[in-house]
């Protein structure tokens, strides 16, 4: 009898439970996962996403994607990274996209993407990511998917306050985090206060996505830690986080605190971009790698440049202002109206917004208190919109949602903080598992939000999946915010560490998407558009093969004449024109990676044989039910043999 009590108390709890909130109350939305969570983030077999989200992918290098609501990874892009899945970085056509002052750098840490608009708004052309460790940005078509540009940054270190983008595309900023001397020089690192200065870096954008440094403004040498561009009434002016006004060079976990306040730096960069068309800055030497992938080519270049303009903004009457904020700030976030920049402070518990109309009251007015190197320091009262009061612990970055309502991460409390603008009253707060960084709403950095996710992208992950060892990949978290309150609806696992991420509805970019390389547009320089132009020539101790591949052969697949000590190019043409029919190459023994080729593009690999013998190459992608017999022979010679060259297909000489 007890027993049965028992279950039947047990079981109106639990039927009182399913339909309450986390909380108990009856009815709430409140966080919990809700009995039809499942549901909303499921994608039916064969079914779309309503969104993309590209998830930097931090010290892997590359960008990922993910269909949002479901939380399924669609691709990884390389990016900054050598990618042995497809050979970037690899390749002889994508090597080139490595390139950097300092050599051949195989690896990269990208931060922050951001997709172009159009008049405030997200378009779909391109999306750009920042590479922290050897400066260099990046543009990836989302025709392609496929990186197309990278840019080097000259005179900066750290780059983090990147890539963001104006509200036009006229220009992707690259920040300079670790201020050092400008330009460099042998100096004590004792002597950084004053000497060191933190660049940042204004690239142009033209109509075809090319990009080219239109000038450096040579910055106090604090560290610039985040931006974000005006949009609106503010649009023309770009804002930057700063820390370590203190310009403290060791121990910076104590000495780069002391301050009361950091500041932002307000740049107008208008008036700094016609400054530079009437001739003003000064040209001064550096090097730096500018790669573009050519996709007619099908091959990058590199182009090695020696100068940059750069600005001293105290030349420029109106150029840059300093507006005090809270010790330490992390995200620096503008609303969709450009009125309110949102300082997050580190290390206070409230977060402070500042506003635009403010800010140019203040500077009409001459509402200065001092100057931070001849840059005038605006009264803080002046530019203060108000402050959202105990919002959590550690407050890191913001995004908006289009419906007058803020998110704030909080990385200590381990909570995303929803907030109303103008009000700044907390609405809503959720936890996050755990130790949330950045997070991203679709469009949340623009003038038109797409308000009905959001995802926290979390440090820790800890319990959230089966274990896998020490090393865990991160953890992310997909909220529904078209509600008052937010509710958890999925985790998933990203690679690498993400440090920010961009979103867009699916339908601006889908339609546009490529499907295969044409033939007929096939330019590179060693492409065979059908069997009877493979070859084989030679050209000392170089050995350039033409070869094809189609469903189920290589041509030739007989290759002789081949010696010990030559340096082989395997230039392979995928002859396929039908979407989804790419084929690998791989040979024995070579010291690079694979290649993975798409329809109707060349791709080559170098092998530098060392044993006499016959050796085999295969095709590493199954591409039909023949994929297995897909394969060929190398004949390796001697050094000194007379061996002539010869290539055949079923036995056959080709011609």
């Amino acid at each position: 009898m007890k027993n049965i009590i028992k279950i039947t108390v047990l079981g109106i709890l639990g039927l009182f439970l399913q339909s309450c909130g986390n909380d108990g109350s009856s009815g709430s939305k409140s966080g919990a996962i809700t009995s039809n969570a499942a549901e909303r983030v499921y994608v039916a077999p064969g079914e779309h996403d309503e969104y993309y989200a590209f998830l930097s992918g931090g010290y892997s290098g590359n960008l990922t994607v993910y269909g949002l609501p479901s939380g399924r990874l669609l691709k990884e892009i390389p990016v900054f990274s050598q990618f042995p899945t497809n050979g970037y970085g690899y390749s002889e056509e994508t090597v080139p996209m490595l390139n950097t002052s300092f050599g051949f750098v195989p690896w990269g840490d990208a931060h922050h993407p951001d997709i172009s608009q159009t008049e405030g708004e997200l378009d779909g052309r391109w999306i750009f990511i920042n590479e922290n460790n050897t400066p260099r940005i990046a543009r990836i078509s989302l025709e392609t998917f496929e990186t197309e540009e990278i840019i080097e940054i000259p005179h900066s270190a750290g780059n983090h306050s990147s890539s963001f983008i104006t509200e036009n595309t006229e220009y992707v900023v690259a920040g300079t985090r670790f201020s050092v001397p400008y330009p460099q020089e042998d100096m004590a690192i004792d002597q950084m206060k004053g000497n060191f200065k933190g660049p940042l870096t204004f690239i142009a954008i033209d109509d075809n996505g090319r990009m080219n440094i239109d000038f450096q403004l040579k910055m106090p040498g604090f560290n610039y830690d985040l931006s974000h561009p005006g949009r609106g009434d503010s649009h023309g002016w770009f804002f930057f986080t700063t820390y370590n006004t203190e310009e403290a060079h060791t121990m910076q976990e104590v000495n780069a605190s002391q301050n009361d306040k950091d500041f932002i730096a307000a740049v107008n960069w208008k008036k700094i971009q016609e400054y530079v068309k009437n001739g003003g800055g000064e040209e001064i030497d550096a090097e730096y790698a500018h790669n573009v992938f050519d996709h007619s080519t099908q091959t990058a270049t590199t182009t090695m440049e020696k100068k940059v303009l750069t600005v001293d903004p105290r030349e420029v009457e109106g150029a840059v202002y300093f507006m005090p904020t809270p010790k330490s700030p992390h995200g620096c976030d503008v609303d969709p109206s450009g009125e309110y920049i949102v300082g997050n402070g580190k290390l206070s518990t409230d977060l402070t917004v500042h506003s635009f109309s403010k800010m140019l009251k203040a500077i009409e007015n001459e509402d200065f208190d001092g100057d931070a190197y001849g840059i005038p320091v605006l009264n803080f009262d002046s530019t203060l919109a108000g402050t959202v009061k105990e919002g959590g612990l550690g407050p890191l970055h913001t995004e908006f949602d289009g419906k007058g309502n803020a998110y704030t991460t909080f990385f200590i409390s381990s909570e995303v903080v929803k907030w109303k603008l103008g009000t700044w009253e907390v609405l809503d707060r959720q936890p996050s598992y755990y130790s949330v960084g950045h997070l991203m709403i679709p469009g949340g950095n623009s003038r038109e939000p797409y308000g009905k996710y959001m995802i926290s992208m979390n440090k820790i992950t800890k319990d959230r999946y089966l274990p896998t060892g020490p090393e865990l990949e991160h953890s992310a978290q997909l909220y529904d915010i078209s509600g008052e309150k937010m509710e958890l609806l999925l985790d998933f696992p990203t690679h690498g560490e993400p440090h920010y991420a961009a979103g867009i509805p699916a339908e601006k970019i889908k339609s546009k998407s490529k499907k295969i390389y044409r033939l007929d547009e096939n330019k590179h320089e060693y492409a065979a558009i059908s069997e009877s132009e493979t070859k084989m020539v030679r050209e000392g101790n170089e050995v350039h093969v033409y070869m094809t591949t189609v469903r189920s052969h290589f041509s030739p697949d007989n290759l002789e004449g081949i010696k010990v000590g030559d340096k082989v190019f395997f230039h392979v043409t995928n002859l396929e024109q039908d979407f989804d029919v790419p084929h690998g190459f791989a040979m024995i023994g070579a010291n690079t990676s694979e290649l993975l080729i798409m329809p109707g593009q060349t791709k080559t690999i170098t092998w530098e044989p060392k044993k006499e013998g016959v050796w085999p190459f295969y095709c590493t992608d199954f591409c039909s039910a023949l994929h297995q017999e897909m394969q060929g022979y190398v004949r390796v010679s001697g050094k000194n043999s007379n061996v002539p060259l010869k290539w055949t297909l079923d036995d056959e000489e080709i011609n």
